[in-house]
């Protein structure tokens, strides 16, 4: 009885390793996605449990168990320090003379009502930039206390997708957009560094495929690649940072990278896990920034709890000489299929209104 219970959990494991593959968009297909460190750990656990058991299974499950885990650790693996960096690290003279342009982002929990531990870690940190998301009318009036952060963009929502931009430094043509959905926001602006140069800055948090929010992926998908399609070939420095609700090594983060040639921080460095922030054995990164090649990565941080269900994240950045693509991954047939089967999806279901003329140019 117990090791047919142990076939049927390997065989589940397996389906929730290739499942992902199929360009299905339900939500319960494209939530696993996320657990891939967890469902690694599972196989490992029942490959082992297999090959100890006195009723050992067959070559083919035990050769499925071992396909599925390799196929998962290639989609996490670059984001553990054995892999090489995506984005290099600043030298001390870099870090010293270049402007620099320090960014933590918070998903604040709209219903957490304990701004004082976001507040003691903007004190701490001294961003040049806060970014909240989740954040309403009554996060605001906490926000607004931060007197050095005198340049502010405000779109204070009571339906989980409010976000606020809180600057030191001057914030340029701010644009508030709603790309796919009309209650769910995007920010734009161009920051102006100390030194006089002007970086492109994108805040994003498209709503999730979750019960109770979209059943489908496609609105998620769709303003990714909007926002991708639109930096692609932009040659001046960028910055794009959110709660993207999608994880850092799916199949539609990577066509995010990959159309846009924006590159992660975190790839050669650690995941740095942001949620849940309540369950450590169920946490994986949704909150992201991604940069252009023209900086250099300095620190990148979790911070403490702040009461809500996402941890903070700390990106310390320098911008220096723009770098080659050396390490960047490159579109391929994979990449061109899910991006028309998005495109195509979204017409079907009328998801592709939005237009990117108001985005800040």
């Amino acid at each position: 009885m117990l090791y047919a219970l142990l076939i049927l959990i390997s065989l589940v494991l397996v389906v929730a390793t290739f499942l992902p593959m199929s360009h299905i968009r339900h939500w319960r297909v494209r939530a696993c996605d996320f657990p891939r460190l967890q469902i690694a750990a599972a196989l490992l656990g029942c490959l082992c449990a297999h090959l100890v058991w006195t009723g050992a299974a067959g070559p083919l499950l035990i050769g499925l168990l071992l396909l599925s885990l390799c196929w998962q650790i290639r989609w996490i693996w670059p984001y553990s320090p054995i892999h090489p960096v995506e984005v290099n690290g600043a030298n001390p003279e870099e870090a010293v003379n270049r402007p620099h342009l320090r960014v933590v982002i918070s998903n604040v929990l709209m219903d957490n009502r304990d701004s004082s531990r976001i507040l003691q870690h903007i004190k701490r940190e001294e961003p040049d930039i806060f970014v909240a998301l989740e954040s309403d009318t009554w996060w605001q009036e906490r926000f607004d206390t931060l007197d050095t952060y005198p340049y502010r963009i405000a779109c204070p929502l009571d339906n989980y997708y409010g976000m606020h931009v809180y600057s030191r430094l001057p914030l340029h043509s701010p644009v508030i957009d709603y790309l796919v959905e009309d209650e769910v926001p995007s920010m734009a602006a161009w920051v102006e560094l100390a030194g006089g140069e002007r970086v492109r800055f994108h805040v994003v948090h498209p709503r999730p495929p979750a019960p109770g929010e979209n059943s489908q992926s496609t609105e998620r998908d769709v303003e990714l690649l909007l926002i991708a399609r639109h930096l692609e070939g932009n040659t001046e420095p960028t910055i794009v940072t959110g709660d993207l609700n999608d994880v850092a090594w799916s199949a539609t983060t990577r066509l995010f990278r990959t159309r846009s040639g924006l590159l992660d921080p975190r790839v050669g460095r650690g995941m740095f896990n942001s949620f849940h922030a309540g369950h450590w054995f169920v946490r994986w990164p949704l909150d992201h920034t991604f940069v252009s090649t023209h900086f250099r990565m300095h620190e990148v941080k979790r911070l403490g709890p702040v009461g809500s269900d996402h941890f903070p994240v700390l990106f310390h950045l320098v911008l220096a000489a723009p770098l080659p693509l050396d390490s960047h991954p490159v579109m391929n047939e994979d990449d061109r299929e899910l991006e028309q089967d998005t495109l195509e999806t979204a017409a079907a279901q009328g998801t592709d209104r939005p237009s990117l003329a108001t985005m800040t140019t």
